[in-house]
């Protein structure tokens, strides 16, 4: 097999509502098999994609979403689906002050060129228009195929054997850019020399004009780096709270206890009052002790339903509902301190003052279920040990002035949560 890659000199300056595909036919000679690499400038030159004014502006204005940003410049995910930096905006080989936007739309570009040159020179020939891109991971720029037509912009391989008979599992070729970035080599960036020919992989042009580039395009849910790691790391801030929710049926699969500490740690960063830290959480990581210590606690719920009257059935049905202690995994119990508060002599401010550690109780309860569900584990907050903290405190031997606040059941969820829609906030906003 022999590969040429012949550049296409003599083309020129290209303006809005020139003849491409005469440009390009007068300056080269093609025939059948030839593919075609043109430089989206020229495309985009022709096609009226020149504009003056700011550019700030016109990235604005192509850009879907961004990607990252670091100073002044933005990689962003144009509205045809490509990552790059300034939407693919351009102000080189252009005329001071004006800026060179991307085609509209560049596989409609190749195929309307594709089929001119067809039509009025009698060619079939493939047509790549280019663009220069960077990489993630890897320093410096290379072409990649922006647009495609008479050519598979990928190839596959998967099913097929090596030489060592191994089945290929996900080998495909990004053939179109794998010919973009070669026929740079010849085109360059300050050669004028914005078209060349690939010549000898007759076999690639196809009769159809084929999915596109569009098809190298890699959908936002399947990409694994979809953003940068500042913005990712903003998107997690927002979504953790939203991330939280009440578990009630876990797995069996074991929590490492690096991500509870984690967890605790996150919670000991809670506003708290008195410049105090009145949390302690108290890891109950031995089965047989979380049975005895559920055990207590049940027996102890019980013995108050039969005094408030309850019925053994209606007993039964209230009780069932404190398995999710049971089933999870892990079981953490929040406590209280209550070292730091001051002593008042009134009841109006003893009060207040016990709200306001009551208030940063919560406050790290929170912390502590948010940071658990950031990393994929669910949790329960439940409040049973505020009803029986005597029997909490003797089983787990607490020290004295450690208050249980409640249970915490924590494990990976059973099943994925469904999506929380947005709540408007309406009534429970006020505004003075």
């Amino acid at each position: 097999m022999t590969v040429r890659i012949l550049p296409v000199r003599g083309i020129g300056e290209v303006r809005a509502g020139d003849d491409l595909a005469a440009l390009i036919a007068g300056a080269a000679e093609l025939a059948d098999g030839d593919i075609l690499a043109v430089t989206s400038k020229i495309v985009s030159k022709s096609e009226g994609r020149v504009v003056r004014g700011d550019r700030e502006a016109a990235i604005d204005a192509e850009s879907a979403a961004l990607v990252a940003r670091r100073g002044p410049t933005r990689i962003v995910r144009t509205h045809h689906g490509l990552v790059l930096a300034a939407a693919g905006i351009d102000a080189s080989n252009v005329e001071p002050g004006s800026i060179v936007l991307l085609p509209k739309d560049s596989d409609a570009s190749a195929r309307a060129l594709r089929r001119e040159l067809k039509e009025r020179f009698g060619v079939t020939v493939a047509v790549l228009v280019t663009d220069t891109l960077g990489r993630a991971w890897r320093l410096g720029q290379t072409d990649t195929a922006i647009g495609a037509a008479g050519i598979a912009p990928l190839r596959q391989f998967e099913g097929q054997l090596d030489p060592y008979g191994n089945k290929l599992a996900v080998t495909a070729p990004a053939v179109a850019d794998e010919l973009a970035g070669a026929t740079d080599l010849v085109k360059g960036k300050t050669s004028g020399v914005p078209v060349a020919i690939v010549r000898g992989l007759a076999e690639l042009v196809t009769e159809e004009d084929g999915p596109g580039a569009a098809a190298l395009v890699r959908p936002a849910a399947e990409d694994m780096f979809r953003l940068g790691v500042d913005e990712a790391r903003g998107e997690g801030h927002r979504e953790a709270v939203a991330l939280r929710r009440s578990v009630r049926d876990f797995t069996g699969r074991a929590v490492d206890p690096a991500i509870i500490e984690r967890a605790v740690a996150a919670a000991l960063t809670a506003p708290a009052p008195h410049h105090s830290v009145p949390w302690r959480f108290v890891h109950v990581s031995t089965p047989e002790l979380r049975e005895a210590l559920l055990t207590a606690m049940r027996d102890a719920w019980i013995a108050d339903l039969r005094g408030d009257g309850f019925s053994e059935a209606s007993i039964d049905k209230r009780v069932a509902r404190g398995g999710i202690l049971w089933r999870a995994r892990e079981l953490v119990v929040p406590c209280l301190v209550r070292e730091a508060a001051h002593d008042y002599p009134d009841a109006r401010r003893a009060d207040a003052e016990r709200t306001m550690f009551h208030v940063a109780m919560g406050a790290g309860v929170e912390n502590f279920l948010v940071s658990l569900a950031a990393e994929g584990v669910g949790s329960c907050w439940v409040s049973s040990t505020l009803f029986c903290p005597d029997v909490v405190g003797s089983v787990l031997d607490l020290p004295g002035g450690w208050e249980p606040m409640g249970a915490v059941a924590v494990g990976y969820p059973a099943e994925a949560a469904k999506p929380r829609p947005p709540r408007p906030t309406g009534d429970y906003l006020l505004h003075r």
